[in-house]
């Protein structure tokens, strides 16, 4: 495990695999870098891809003031550590984090974003009822709550992913949910701050998402003039899981193409 020490000073650790082109990974929320472990061996087959911890998340420090700004320090922290144009990829929370690190470092060669929740409310009492549970030390409930209420994931999806070996993780990690739903709640897309952002943007959309992901996403493209969506065919919003085969073909596709050809 590797780390860096933030603009704030927080150490922010990750791990390193594969060879190539360099690959950054940011997870979402309750999570921690093993979110990506069905997807690393097959990414590192042609890149070199760096998994990192969220402040708060797996091995990673954090501080009893948080500020989303943080994050944004944080990703381009390791982006500007890894010493070389860096792909960029985040997902749901991370999308966030990594869109807003890209006007904080001009390391970035590429980036992906993965359904960024941008000015996405949590439907009404949801975000009292997660505060709620977590104030009872329930986290599991204040997961479940999150994934079925707020992102609105299938319940068999939820159910398979309480089997996964990394839930766990996800249900340690849920205590930063209240904090980042907060963070969410405040966050506005400024678009004339990206108008002169020229980095290549992929925007990743399940193709069975709900709609309020669909108008996020939309939003986003909106912003960025180098952008553009692709939808994962019969996907919501964890297709790393879910088609881990599909999601690789696209991520590698858009930033190395076919024979090193990227397919723009």
């Amino acid at each position: 495990m590797n780390t860096v020490k933030s603009a704030d000073g927080t150490p922010i650790a990750y791990s390193v695999s594969g060879a190539g082109p360099a690959l950054l990974l940011v997870h979402g929320a309750t999570a921690d870098q093993s979110r990506w472990t069905s997807v690393v061996p097959g990414l590192a087959e042609h890149l070199t891809v760096y998994t990192m911890d969220r402040r708060g998340h797996g091995q990673s420090g954090d501080t009893v003031d948080y500020a989303l700004e943080r994050e944004f320090e944080d990703v381009a922290a390791v982006v500007d550590a890894i010493g070389s144009p860096v792909f960029l990829l985040g997902h749901s929370y991370g999308a966030i984090c990594a869109l807003e690190a890209a006007l904080l470092t001009p390391n970035i060669a590429r980036l992906i974003l993965y359904e960024p929740p941008i000015q996405m409310p949590s439907p009404p009492g949801v975000a009292a009822k997660i505060h709620r549970l977590l104030d009872e030390g329930r986290k599991e409930d204040a997961l479940l709550t999150f994934l079925l209420e707020a992102v609105r994931a299938p319940r068999k999806d939820v159910e398979a992913s309480r089997s996964h070996p990394v839930w766990p993780i996800r249900v340690a990690s849920a205590g930063t949910l209240a904090r980042e739903i907060t963070a969410l709640e405040e966050y506005t897309l400024q678009p004339e701050r990206f108008r002169s952002m020229t980095t290549p943007t992929l925007l990743l959309l399940g193709g069975e998402s709900v709609p309020d992901f669909v108008k996020a996403t939309e939003r986003v493209h909106a912003a960025l003039p180098a952008s553009r969506i692709e939808r994962l065919p019969g996907q919501r919003h964890s297709a790393m899981n879910t088609a881990p085969d599909l999601f690789i073909e696209r991520v590698l596709n858009f930033l190395i193409g076919i024979n090193g050809v990227r397919l723009d």
